[in-house]
């Protein structure tokens, strides 16, 4: 059995919604509600869904940015939702991330190399000419050139300014890192550079990857298991390939059915799955299967009670009552 780096269980996130002048709490949006999956020593997992399902909810909470409402998040064996103080910031420098927009993310205050030397110097006690070594060793790394060190975010485009963020999140040798649409801000070309990047430095370091991502053509070439979210549960989870070719959760097939599909001859025989209505909202879930107010294939069953989970194959896991009932 695959070794974990990573243990998510049953992790839930709720917002209290609070009204009137004492600010009694009338109620919780339910962001993340009950979601479990594992990640292995250098692999890959995706993590896809519509907006507002909860994937960038459960990045902060694995990185402790917010704490959890419940649930165990075990990394190497550790419960980092029971540690705090500096345990905790002992444990941080394994688990870096990548945000989205690097202009975001990056200080506009600092130059290149304060902004790489600054996990060097939290986490490490290193003399100020090791931590420029490293700073270019690191800008190397990653494939810009030195003379980057000094200049300051605004002055980069915006794949040198990714470049930037991988550099920082690599600096302290983690274990796991945690990319939340890495390349949904850059230009098709760059994004395509970035994610050979990640792949090469993946090898190079024996990284693992959590990756968030809309495009689902990122998510197939680099990951190595891919976990469907929709309104704050995992409804499918699987091998990479297998959920591609053999999607089981209707919501899966319709989020497969709505790849662009460039070859017109594939595109004339590939059935589109158009969704009815709109996403629920996680303040109030429907009871049982949140997807059956849109699903096809709804059944008295699944108005009334939460899917089991089934395992279709080894590795391959759907909550959907239409497979429990095979």
């Amino acid at each position: 059995m695959e070794k974990a780096l990573l243990e998510v269980l049953n992790l839930k996130k709720y917002y209290p919604i609070k009204s009137g002048i004492f600010g009694r709490i009338v109620g919780y949006v339910k962001a993340v509600d009950g979601v479990s999956f594992m990640i292995g020593y250098g692999k890959v997992l995706g993590l896809v869904g519509e907006s507002g399902c909860g994937k960038t909810t459960v990045a902060k909470c694995i990185l402790r940015l917010i704490e959890p409402t419940a649930g165990n998040i075990l990394f190497e064996g550790k419960d980092l939702v029971k540690i705090k103080g500096k345990e905790l910031k002992k444990q941080r420098k394994y688990i870096q991330a990548v945000f989205q927009n690097p202009f975001l993310s990056l200080n506009p205050r600092l130059k290149v190399k304060n902004i790489i030397a600054e996990p060097l110097t939290t986490h490490m006690k290193l003399a100020r000419a090791e931590v420029m070594k490293r700073v270019k060793k690191l800008l190397e790394l990653v494939g810009l050139p030195t003379t980057i060190a000094n200049r300051y975010p605004h002055e980069l485009s915006g794949g040198q300014a990714q470049r930037v963020a991988i550099a920082r999140a690599i600096a302290l040798n983690p274990k796991l890192v945690i990319l939340d649409e890495p390349t949904s801000a850059l230009d098709v070309s760059v994004q395509a550079q970035i994610l050979n990047l990640l792949a090469e430095l993946k090898d190079k370091l024996n990284l693992s990857y959590l990756i968030i991502s809309h495009d689902l053509s990122v998510v197939r070439y680099i990951s190595d298991d891919v976990a469907v979210m929709y309104l704050g549960k995992i409804v499918e989870i699987s091998e990479t390939e297998e959920l591609f070719e053999n999607p089981t959760h209707p919501y899966t097939q319709a989020l497969l059915s709505a790849v662009p599909e460039p070859d017109p001859e594939i595109k004339k025989l590939r059935k589109r799955i158009i969704l009815q209505g709109e996403p629920p909202s996680p303040i109030n879930p429907p009871s049982g299967c949140r997807f059956h107010p849109r699903c096809p294939y709804v059944m008295d069953i699944c108005r009334k009670e939460e899917p089991p989970m089934i395992e279709i194959k080894p590795r391959h896991k759907v909550w959907c009552w239409l497979h429990a009932k095979k």
